[in-house]
């Protein structure tokens, strides 16, 4: 309600003022900045262009093709009412606003925006005449406007954030980002730049970033036949691809099956995709010289070489395409042998190819937001002394990130799916009888009856005693239990006669008799979030089906929404019209999943106000952050590819603000070679080495957990007890643990300082021009440097060691000197970890759960060579009082010069706190190196009470 008035307010305020604006005047000051009104002939449909003062480093901008700017509801924005000081000048070119940070430039004739440090330094400009375009649309009856912004880079500016992404690239400088929500592809509008400055773009319908000039079909190189005719590639059709009996060959110049049902209108008549593969051969040519952009999506198998160089091999399950972007550098004029090889692998089939050529030089700088629909422009400008900074201006114009509860910290369990209430039990009983590490258990869909999609309700035939079983996984196993709901009800199922009849349903899909894939297919259809009063409702569902029963944390599946997966974009909006909807769906179809969260969240808080909400859900927005949300990367493939494109994937998301990121360790979907009951020795060598792979890296994000369709995920279904997979995967669980004192430390710094765990390392090494591009290694916290190994039978890795005072093995305590590349080791067991030189690393007990006992005796590793701290971060772990500042800080320092370490007072209390404590410290130095799991140097314990304390190594 609050956040209500204050854009009331905010619109009767700007209507007020722009009426009193005469005729004459080009802009006004308003009481938190100006409205430049400029002139029409230079600034196309802009007929205002408004600059509020949100803090001295965040700028907010709007233009409108009106001058009373209404009709725009922000829901990533929080209220924000801190207004700093600033002063404004003009000129008859330009107005201008000072903070003590920054200052900004509007051209009164034109409205455009420049930002500029306090030494007068241009930190970023939009582009001039024709960079800010407002194309009028209608979707529903009502006006609309497709809206862009061109801004000026630099071919030195990294860019990162933009979500999560499947194309594996890390530094979106010259690529183009789609942002529609999809499964494995999350849309956040948030831009993280090396040079300290982020853009919130505030839109919520489909929108391109970054170089948004359109792709082109095939069919716009020249194309030349297997036998060297002009204007086609030759397609052959194999009616068996064991065989490769050919079916039929024919002239072909477009690949384009993007859709659901597309199929149908591309392929031969009688060609069964299902058994069937198809090769394109012939060349290809471009007028144009430099590097070509390739972007295409897949469903099966798809290798391309292009003049005799492999450059695609990838897989897909068809039901859910994946993206591929690569790059050919081309010679204008010059014909390149090209062969594209399919297997669709199903029925329903996927696949596109479309190719851009290289920016004209007038564009070379360019980077641009181009938004299908809204009411006007709207984005925040945020600068800062680091990136961390920047993400921190983020979080205060849309949320700060709640603390998840340590025991997500933990390890998870994860399949799709366990059938019954024995298997969930039994599951939780072996790790426990193994003493394996365990935190959550997950029940995944399809727990209620086959055709009662919708009603929360358990099968009582597979569980017929939920409440008891969530009981003993409580009391017994000391295990959570997490389980999986979906926005998706049933049509004739008692819930949706009652949302149908408050108008709280789309009913697009219901009209259409789209059946889903249960059985022979059942209708359905997804509720409102949009609409307060069905996410209420939805939550009094839960809460009262599934809630009561002692469910600890929520799986929002399919929050995109996916009410039927893979429909075009434009039926995707005509399935989001809802009857009492206030919103015209293509201008907030992205923001679904945030207002999922939000019904599921505030519920929860209002039910249960002390306990931590948590939520996995596989789709986010901007904001998604403050409602207890963990995203997770969706149904990605089972192959090393797939492994490697989760690093980048999982920076760029962390890199937009939301801290809280995860992926199915060993990949969801499988390749049929590794389904087979009886796999050969070859496959399921090769498997279980991925999934040791896997769960190294993963031991090493934000949330730790496994998931994924048969062979399933636990560990002695991966290997025995014997096997080095096995025992390597064993080993990181007990290393996660181990870690759990700076774990959980870097995740209370994540809330009370607005810290990001899973970094790229741009953030922490700006100034080394190396890193700008390396997504494949990343640092996990302020000290610990992650390089995943993703290619199969690798036993050693090249890596980059950022330019630093040093780096020490995690394993060994070996020192390198940082700003070079190295071979390191990776043996089957381990990937290479490097600690930072200058850091100091708190290690607990083993535990076999996060409350299993307390760190009364913590190991402080201190990697010296440089001055070192560490804050250890403490509170009641599960409740929501850190948020009124009750918890515990203990500020740790080694001074490199004075040789001492100090373990400061402790600030802070709360209940159970433990009062006195052993500090164990181990110092690592090149000459005396000391890996984690070696014999210890003997050092004297430190008794702590709370006081400080200072020693030197003995």
């Amino acid at each position: 309600m609050l956040r209500k008035k204050f854009l009331a307010f905010s619109f009767v305020l700007f209507n007020l003022v722009a009426s009193a604006c005469p005729a004459t005047s080009s802009f006004v000051i308003t009481s938190d900045g100006v409205i430049v009104y400029p002139d029409a002939d230079y600034a196309l449909n802009t007929q205002a262009v408004q600059i509020q003062v949100i803090a001295d480093n965040i700028i907010h901008v709007t233009a409108s093709p009106d001058k009373s700017q209404t009709g725009f509801t922000s829901l990533s924005v929080i209220p924000l009412s801190y207004r700093p000081d600033w002063k404004t000048t003009s000129t008859k070119e330009k107005v201008t606003i000072k903070t003590k940070l920054l200052t900004v430039e509007v051209v009164l004739q034109t409205g455009t925006v420049s930002f500029f440090d306090n030494n007068g330094k241009k930190i970023l400009a939009e582009k001039g005449i024709g960079g800010r375009r407002f194309r009028p649309v209608a979707f529903e009856g009502q006006r609309s406007w497709n809206i862009t912004q061109v801004f000026e880079t630099n071919e030195a500016d990294a860019l990162y954030g933009l979500g999560q992404h499947q194309d594996g690239l890390f530094n979106y400088n010259g690529q183009q980002v789609k942002l529609f929500q999809n499964n494995t592809e999350v849309a956040i509008p948030f831009l993280l730049s090396n040079k300290n400055y982020g853009i919130l773009w505030d839109n919520y319908s489909i929108t391109t970033i970054g170089d948004i000039r359109p792709y082109h079909q095939l069919s716009s190189f020249r194309l030349f036949s297997k036998n060297g005719d002009n204007g086609w590639l030759t397609a052959t059709y194999y009616k068996d691809r064991e065989g490769m009996i050919p079916q039929l060959t024919r002239a072909e110049t477009s690949i384009d099956i993007p859709y659901l049902d597309d199929y149908k209108h591309v392929l031969p008549a009688g060609f069964v995709a299902s058994k069937g593969s198809v090769t394109w051969e012939g060349s290809i040519a471009s007028d144009f010289n430099g590097l070509h952009n390739i972007r295409m999506t897949y469903g099966g198998y798809i290798k391309i070489w292009i003049d005799g160089k492999q450059v695609l091999n990838k897989w897909r399950r068809s039901w859910n395409p994946a993206p591929a972007v690569f790059g050919i550098d081309m010679e204008a004029g010059k014909k390149y042998p090209i062969r594209i090889e399919w297997i669709p692998e199903a029925t329903e089939v996927y696949l596109t190819f479309k190719w851009i050529e290289p920016l004209p030089i007038t564009e070379k700088n360019d980077f641009a937001f181009s938004s299908e629909a809204g009411k006007q422009l709207n984005y925040y400008f945020v600068h800062g002394k680091d990136m961390d900074e920047v993400i921190s201006g983020y979080r205060t114009i849309t949320g700060k990130a709640s603390l998840v509860p340590r025991w997500a910290l933990g390890f998870w369990q994860s399949r799709e799916r366990y059938k019954t209430q024995d298997e969930v039990i039994n599951t939780v009983k072996e790790f426990r009888d193994r003493k394996i590490p365990l935190d959550n258990i997950v029940l995944d869909w399809n727990y209620w009856k086959e055709n009662d999609w919708g009603s929360q309700d358990f099968d009582t035939a597979r569980f017929p005693n939920p409440d008891s079983m969530i009981g003993i996984l409580h009391n017994k196993y000391h295990t959570r239990f997490m389980i999986s709901v979906w926005p998706k009800i049933y049509e004739g199922i008692d819930v949706y006669k009652q949302f149908d009849a408050k108008g709280w349903l789309y009913k697009r899909n219901i009209a259409d008799r789209m059946r889903d894939w249960i059985g022979e297919g059942y209708t359905s259809t997804f509720y409102d979030a949009f609409n307060e009063d069905a996410r209420n409702a939805f939550w009094d569902l839960i809460h009262k089906k599934l809630y009561v029963k002692g469910v600890d944390a929520w799986w929002m599946d399919a929050s995109e929404p996916d009410i039927h997966s893979n429909v075009t974009p434009e039926k995707r909006k005509e399935q989001m019209i809802a009857p009492a909807s206030p919103y015209i769906s293509a201008e907030y179809l992205n923001a679904y999943p945030l207002q999922n969260a939000k019904g599921i969240y505030e519920g929860q808080r209002a039910a249960e106000p002390n306990k931590r909400v948590f939520i996995l859900t596989r789709s986010g927005y901007a904001g998604s952050q403050r409602y207890g949300a963990t995203i997770w990367s969706g149904d990605i493939g089972a192959r090393w590819d797939d492994m490697k494109n989760q690093i980048a994937a999982g920076l760029n998301f962390s890199m937009s603000g939301l801290p809280y990121w995860s992926m199915d360790i060993g990949g969801f979907m499988v390749e049929d070679r590794y389904q087979r009951e009886q796999m050969t020795e070859k496959d399921q060598e090769e498997w279980r080495e991925m999934l040791t792979r896997w769960y190294q890296f993963g031991s090493f994000t934000p949330v730790f957990r496994a998931h994924g369709q048969f062979p399933y995920r636990e560990i002695w279904n991966i290997a025995p007890s014997d096997h080095p997979a096995y025992k390597s995967i064993l080993y990181y669980q007990q290393l996660r643990y181990r870690l759990l004192p700076y774990i959980y430390s870097i995740a209370g710094r994540t809330y009370h300082h607005d810290y990001t765990i899973m970094r790229g390392l741009p953030m922490d090494f700006t100034s080394d021009s190396m890193v700008l591009s390396i997504g494949d290694q990343y640092m996990f916290g302020p000290s610990l440097l992650i390089s995943p190994v993703y290619s199969y039978q690798q036993n050693s890795r090249q890596l980059y060691l950022p330019n630093t005072n040093g780096w020490y093995d995690l394993y060994t305590g070996k020192h390198h000197t940082g700003g070079q590349q190295i071979t390191a080791e990776a043996p089957y067991g381990k990937i290479p970890v490097f600690v930072k030189s200058g850091s100091i690393l708190p290690f607990g007990p083993d535990l076999q759960y996060t409350d299993e006992k307390p760190a009364d005796t913590v190991t402080l590793f201190v990697y010296t060579g440089k001055d070192a701290s560490f804050t250890l971060y403490e509170d009641e772990n599960i409740n929501n009082n850190y948020e009124k500042g009750i918890c515990s800080n203990i500020d740790i320092n080694w001074n490199e010069s004075a040789g001492t370490l100090t373990i400061g007072e402790r600030k802070g209390q709360f209940k159970g706190m433990r009062e006195k404590r052993i500090f164990r410290p181990v110092f690592i130095s090149p000459g005396k190196p000391t890996g984690i799991d070696q014999p210890k140097p003997k050092t004297k314990d430190i008794r702590y009470n709370g006081n400080a304390v200072t020693i030197k190594p003995t």
